[in-house]
């Protein structure tokens, strides 16, 4: 094709135009976006975050202009020459770890090294002895090493305790022996394995003298240091193309009676004495599932960020974009409307716009939970008797109390934050109209890449069991008259010191008592479903939908009150004027009482709130929030402070030029376009001229 002609460079979109338009919007709102920016983020990240974006873009390597059209291979090619640019720019402009990582977040794609900065490096560092952190973390950290994190496998994903792989103990020559017995036990989905890591940490069942420990996890070597090529009797490989994440080598791997040494077994928390043979526990057990419980809390604490790409570029284009006039219009009032200004649209954008800020407030949360779990564990407060542990699913000694709450936090809110996340990247798309289906609007292929989210670290419905059964025990122990210890155990205490008389929560006039409401829904719900397993004696199976229901429920209100707590703290309140905190809490409002309605059924049979409230919550209130949020849109969408070179989309252009944008990534990058072909059936030739080479 011939280069685009200057006359179709000159045209121009039909008035008004979409930056003309996005300059009326925030007009109209007299939010302080920086202000709100820095409430999210800092200062100093946004700081940090501009710093670093000004680097990247400097380099050829990320320039983003074909990562729409590049094939697989390519893709993989292309994400590999960034994973090393940005090690190789961290020693030049001696960037500390959260520069590494805002690098990392900002080129907003699956990286081949991505797991070995991640699990490889924290599950040595956490589970590994100073010995092993000299042997195998100090070169992983140099990148002298490449690694990851093999436990899923082809037959077992969420079910860790059934994993086939197995590691036997050899007390001959004191190794161990890595075997895959089936093809069931090839390890699965493993990022990082496809192409990259020449190291892996493996988990595996530890069999000594016949008898199986359960998973384990071991550090070895799959490929050789110089050559990359598979070492004896391991079959590695990559596993094929994906609905999305296709930059990521995911992998396979098998073993045919390997040996790795004894230094090969994590062993901070439990080892085999080489003297003895036996099996030696140190510490908490418990202790192991740290590095998941870590990446859980990081899943949260994006979950908000991730949504807020979609709603951002969503909420600009229907700014921009116009369908159809409102037949209620004035006649004077003519011409196509705003497509958000139909409540269609807002009742589908706007509940999600205030989800961005519910889920960036309860990830911040999680995350301290998680830091100051930590360090307790650390310091040795956590006890627990793991000879109590069973291996069902329903554990009644599952481990310290202070990482039993944390563990059933971190199950549920991943489970609920990526659950809507994803969803609500499709609800955008859709909410886009037909611009959404192209890659251009940005939003597809981010959909794509974060839809795993929802799978993998556990797979959403089956993590709602460890919640449930965490509720479970604790509402035992209401009934046996135990003291609460944490906020779990006092709303279930409360409402059973209320379950005669009942409550009259007004969701509509209070904030408090809206969580309150939420409270409790998930009290109510609890000593329903411990009634059915622990009275009527209903299998756990018969009983899995209601755990999930409670689990989902017990996640909202968690959601609810830190959304509330955040709006509710001084630092909130020293950072925004009367107005702001105003508009935050209407989102507040907002987010809560649109679920509270979606989730009717439930509030009423509880008794936390009437028909008739649920009914004024749906007619009233949220759409009264709707009209009153709608002005601020832009501007709140705006405070996320995305940068167009990171969302890589025409409709969510922070200046409005949507359609010049999207035509000419169609017209002048489209490398199709620069391929003239043979159309008939009758000439074997396919291409008559190919001109990509131009590009």
């Amino acid at each position: 094709m011939a280069p685009t002609p200057d006359w179709v460079k000159q045209l121009k979109p039909s008035a008004p135009h979409g930056s003309g338009l996005l300059a009326a919007e925030r007009a109209k709102s007299n939010l302080p976006v920086g202000r709100l920016s820095e409430l999210l983020f800092t200062k100093e990240v946004l700081n940090r975050k501009q710093r670093v974006l000004d680097v990247l873009k400097s380099e050829k390597v990320f320039d983003k202009s074909q990562n729409y059209f590049a094939g697989r291979i390519d893709r993989f090619g292309t994400a590999l020459a960034r994973a090393k640019k940005l090690r190789n720019l961290r020693l030049k402009h001696g960037w500390d770890l959260e520069d590494f990582r805002t690098a990392n977040e900002l080129v907003s794609e699956p990286g081949p090294y991505a797991l070995h900065d991640s699990m490889f490096l924290v599950t040595i560092k956490e589970q590994g002895t100073p010995e092993q952190h000299d042997l195998f973390l100090k070169k992983a950290e140099k990148h002298g090493i490449i690694g990851c994190y093999a436990q899923t496998e082809l037959g077992h994903g969420s079910n860790v305790r059934g994993l086939e792989t197995t590691a036997t103990w050899n007390p001959e020559d004191k190794t161990f022996t890595m075997h895959s017995p089936y093809l069931t036990a090839s390890k699965w989905w493993i990022g990082s394995l496809g192409k990259t890591a020449n190291y892996a940490v493996v988990m595996a069942q530890l069999i000594i003298d016949g008898k199986s420990y359960g998973p384990h996890p071991f550090v070895m070597q799959i490929r050789d240091l110089k050559t990359h090529e598979p070492l004896e009797n391991i079959h590695v490989g990559d596993i094929g193309p994906k609905f999305g994440y296709n930059t990521m080598d995911n992998g396979f791997l098998l073993f045919k009676n390997v040996k790795i040494p004894h230094i090969g077994m994590l062993a901070r928390f439990s080892r085999v004495d080489p003297k003895s043979n036996k099996y030696v526990r140190r510490g908490s057990p418990f202790l192991v599932y740290g590095t998941l419980t870590w990446i859980r809390s990081t899943i949260v604490m994006q979950a908000g960020g991730v949504l807020a790409r979609g709603v951002t570029i969503a909420t600009r284009y229907s700014a921009i974009r116009r369908q159809f006039q409102d037949r209620d219009a004035r006649e004077w009032e003519g011409g196509e409307n705003q497509v958000l200004n139909y409540t269609m649209v807002q009742i589908r954008l706007l509940p999600l716009l205030a989800a961005t800020f519910a889920l960036h407030f309860t990830g911040k949360s999680m995350m301290n939970l998680y830091q100051e779990n930590q360090k307790k564990m650390n310091a040795g407060i956590a006890n627990a008797d793991s000879s109590k542990r069973g291996a069902g699913p329903e554990e009644t000694e599952s481990g310290s109390d202070l990482l039993a709450d944390l563990h059933a936090t971190s199950c549920g809110l991943k489970a609920l934050s990526s659950t809507i996340a994803a969803e609500g990247l499709e609800v955008c798309r859709r909410a886009c109209g037909g611009h959404g289906y192209s890659s251009f609007s940005g939003i597809g292929p981010w959909y794509a890449d974060y839809l795993p989210t929802t799978t993998w670290e556990g797979d959403n419905y089956m993590l709602t069991q460890q919640v449930a059964r965490y509720l479970l025990k604790s509402a035992r122990s209401v009934l046996n008259n135990n003291a609460p210890t944490n906020d779990t155990t006092r709303i279930l205490k409360d409402f059973r010191s209320r379950a005669d008389i009942g409550c009259a929560f007004d969701i509509l006039g209070s904030d408090c008592d809206l969580v309150s409401a939420f409270a409790w829904r998930v009290s109510f719900l609890t000593f329903e479903v411990l009634k059915h397993r622990d009275e009527q004696k209903k299998a756990w199976n018969d009983l899995l939908v209601d755990f999930y229901r409670l689990s989902k429920a017990h996640s909202q209100f968690m959601v609810v009150k830190n959304f509330h707590s955040a709006l509710s703290e001084n630092s909130t309140r020293e950072k925004l004027d009367d107005d702001t905190l105003q508009i935050m809490h209407k989102l507040f409002r907002l987010f809560a009482l649109h679920t509270l309605e979606q989730e009717g059924s439930e509030f009423f049979a509880s008794g936390a709130c009437t028909v008739k409230q649920i009914s004024l919550a749906r007619t009233n209130a949220v759409m009264k929030l709707l009209q009153d949020i709608r002005p601020h849109a832009v501007g709140l969408v705006d405070a996320w402070a995305f940068d167009d070179w990171v969302l890589d989309s025409s409709l969510g252009r922070k200046d409005g030029k949507v359609y010049e944008d999207m035509f000419y990534r169609a017209s002048e990058l489209n490398p199709l376009n620069w391929i003239t072909v043979d159309p008939y059936p009758d000439s074997e030739v396919l291409f008559r001229r190919d001109e990509r080479s131009k590009l």
